[in-house]
């Protein structure tokens, strides 16, 4: 074993503050530190290993620490070795899965495996999946592979084997019967594989140590003490592993001793969280792990680390003062000794693209000022509000990156959608509709699709043209059907080219192909997301129309395809991070924009609906505020185009519990001179800004102009002022639903 060094214990408390120290120094069985954001917990965590290790309690090898990454396991590493020198190669310091599958390798046999097993994938998982439902006759269009993955791995992180899942279901549901018998396939399918996939690794174990006493009894001899970072994040069966890894062995196992013959304590645990910060429920993650932590260890100790060494006082106040509303917590509040800082900026935008405009000149202004655009991030509560950011950071050349997710004209679906465009637009583009001929599937596998292929190029016609030649083929009557099906659909939506505008020609080849529908009745949040950002990219086109009257097709296609392949400015300041305020956690940045601050944005729409949801929402909210350092900017919009037309938004409610005192609320004009006019020029602080609109009450008949979409009539008013909306048929044909009051609109007299 490498030896230690010679460092004081006492030297490691240097630097530290006392609720710090405290953490440290404590030695009772339990210990939960509360880690608020920013509060140092990885350095309170490395300075605790090294502290076991100097005052020589423990040795390298009887420590466990568990992270939820492998960045998060290197950087506690480079810690303790940076604070005592090299440690002992028998340290563990790993994540959950691969502390795991270091037990397994050693223990398979047990479980009847080889330790040679191999670990599947998601891919790999899905894969298997979906020959399973193919053997089983279950059509995909029924029934995707990766529903069915979702709901095995949501059933394994519960712990719950294909007998418990087939018991506990609801076997009148058919998906459910179909699920839980491939379940039972796939299970025994990894065995005769040797193999277990991601989610085994936890969960195998936890029945390892369950299932052989004598081996948990091993483990806890080896590891005497136990540290958790994340803990609020812990789903149950990571939750159950380190109860079993630290609980008392049954009758039997009292000769529990170590080598002088002395018994040996309980295993030691500690834990860090921050309830304020649980946001993975959709994941799993139980909050009551960490809210419950006295109940399941009694007379732990808890611990409040409440010193932030991230953001300014300014910052923290507003974030204290959102997340206090949540009335589930434990007190903590957040301060810091680094002063009051900026004050917070509010910007409320008249819509989207205002508020989009509006974000980008910031960036830009900073900038100019020295800021590099890898100290900013803009966050988010979904990805289907990237669209407009996106657009108008291209638009002035600033560099950007997606973190946690695809840029919107790269993810899947908005490309789906593209090339079904393509394809009506450019009838000769083979690409686009082999992408697109089995999307979503219409049972053309592989061997069909090359056989129309060799049928374009023996006829020397394109790939689409040879569709309408698919009888020639043999395929049989239900595969021929289906894709004569589609190449009918194909050329209706080419027909309507003349007198449907492109984003109508949008909306009905989603809804005709089936495509959205599919993604609407699925049960995988992640096609809820998509169908968010199918919405986005038809607000887009609706957008791209209103800017474009006289805009065809391929004349928005090609719009999109440059904005694509613009060259992205890459200096040494590198590039602005666009993120989810999920992808978010764990990140600090010196300057964050908070967009999309609305009812039924952030919160959530779907929170309204779920126990807990608003809760969750609002610690969202927390952690996006808390991963600024020096400058937060928040924003909304008074309308966001949804489903191609202009709906009325109000203001989170979770805005209302910030302080006015710390927001300085932006709504002057700039001055043209410092820069090209930009669209967010007439910002609002308040909805009574936007217009003059207070006494305005319009009749049908009534002739008006709008800032964007020109010149128009009014068909039909409904309510009364200020909540007057009008419908108003546009000269370009659009038709438009407004509220009154809040319109950049005047009467024509």
């Amino acid at each position: 074993m490498t030896s230690l060094t010679s460092t004081n214990p006492e030297d490691l408390l240097a630097g530290l503050n006392p609720q710090q120290q405290k953490a440290v120094q404590y030695r009772g069985r339990a210990l939960l530190i509360v880690a608020g954001a920013g509060s140092g917990k990885t350095r309170v965590l490395s300075h605790r290993i090294a502290h076991f290790l100097e005052s020589r309690e423990l040795w390298p090898s009887q420590i466990l620490s568990i992270t939820f990454t492998n960045k998060a396991a290197s950087e506690m590493r480079d810690r303790v070795e940076s604070l005592i020198g090299e440690t002992a190669e028998g340290m563990w310091i790993k994540t959950f899965h691969s502390a795991c599958l270091q037990i397994l390798r050693r223990e398979a046999e047990q479980l009847g495996q080889d330790s040679n097993f191999t670990v599947y994938d998601a891919s790999d998982s899905r894969a298997l999946i979906k020959r399973l439902l193919k053997e089983a006759g279950v059509e995909e269009t029924d029934l995707k592979p990766q529903q069915v993955a979702a709901a095995i791995s949501n059933a394994k992180n519960e712990l719950k084997d294909a007998e418990d899942f087939a018991s506990t279901a609801d076997r009148s549901n058919p998906r459910n019967r179909v699920i839980a018998d491939v379940y039972y396939a796939y299970t025994e399918a990894l065995k005769r594989n040797n193999a277990f996939d991601f989610d085994d690794l936890i969960a195998q174990t936890v029945g390892l140590l369950r299932a052989f006493p004598e081996i948990r009894q091993k483990y806890q001899k080896r590891f005497r003490h136990i540290l958790v970072d994340e803990y609020q994040d812990t789903n149950h069966a990571q939750y159950a592993l380190i109860r079993e890894l630290t609980r008392a062995l049954p009758e039997g196992y009292e000769n529990f001793h170590n080598q002088t013959g002395e018994l040996l304590p309980p295993v030691g645990l500690t834990v860090v969280g921050d309830s304020d910060q649980s946001i993975y429920s959709f994941r799993g993650a139980d909050i009551r792990n960490i809210t419950e932590f006295e109940k399941d260890f009694p007379g732990a100790e808890t611990i409040l680390l409440e010193q932030n060494y991230r953001s300014t006082q300014n910052i923290l106040s507003a974030a204290n003062s959102v997340i206090s509303q949540n009335f589930d917590r434990p007190p903590k509040n957040l301060w810091t000794d680094e002063g009051s800082g900026e004050l917070l900026t509010l910007f409320t935008g008249y819509d989207e693209r205002n508020e989009a405009a509006f974000v980008v000149d910031r960036i830009s202004e900073l900038h100019e000022q020295g800021v590099n655009y890898s100290d900013i991030a803009v966050l988010y509560r979904t990805n289907a509000l990237t669209p407009p950011i996106e657009n108008e950071l291209k638009n002035q050349r600033v560099p950007y990156q997606v973190l946690g997710g695809l840029k919107f004209y790269e993810r899947k679906e908005i490309k789906d959608a593209i090339a079904y465009l393509v394809s009506i637009s450019n009838p000769r583009d083979d690409e686009a509709c082999r992408r697109i001929l089995n999307t979503p599937a219409r049972g053309v596998g592989t061997k069909t699709e090359l056989k129309i292929a060799q049928l374009a190029r023996s006829k020397e016609i394109s790939f689409q043209q040879a569709l309408m030649h698919v009888s020639e083929l043999g395929l049989g009557p239900k595969l021929t059907d289906s894709i004569n099906a589609f190449t009918t659909l194909m050329n209706q939506m080419r027909d309507q080219l003349e007198i449907e505008s492109p984003a109508k020609i949008l909306e009905q080849v989603l809804s005709g192909s089936g495509y959205k529908t599919q993604l609407e009745n699925s049960r995988d949040p992640q096609d809820e997301a998509r169908v968010e950002n199918l919405d986005a990219l038809i607000g887009q086109v609706y957008d791209y129309q209103a800017q474009n009257p006289d805009g065809s097709l391929s004349d928005f296609l090609a719009d999109v395809t440059l904005a694509s392949a613009q060259d992205e400015l890459q200096d040494e300041s590198g590039a602005v991070s666009l993120m989810t305020l999920h992808t978010a956690k764990g990140l600090e940045y010196p300057v964050v924009f908070l967009i999309g601050l609305e009812q039924g944005t952030l919160p959530h729409v779907r929170a309204f609906e779920e126990p807990g949801g608003l809760s969750e929402e609002r610690r969202l909210m927390y952690v996006g505020m808390t991963r600024a350092k020096q400058k937060l900017v928040l924003s909304c919009a008074l309308t966001r185009t949804l489903f191609g037309s202009q709906s009325s938004m109000m203001a989170s409610s979770f805005l209302t519990d910030i302080p006015e005192d710390l927001i300085d609320t932006v709504g002057e004009r700039r001055s043209a001179a410092s820069k090209p006019v930009s669209s967010w020029q007439g910002a609002i602080t308040s909805p009574s800004q936007v217009r003059d609109n207070d006494d305005l009450e319009l009749v049908a008949g009534d002739r008006l102009v709008h800032d964007s979409f020109g010149e128009g009539e009014v068909i039909q008013v409904t309510g009364n002022p200020p909540r007057q909306t009008a419908e108003i048929r546009f000269d370009n044909g659009q038709v438009k639903k407004l509220m009154v009051k809040v319109a950049p609109i005047r009467v024509l007299k």
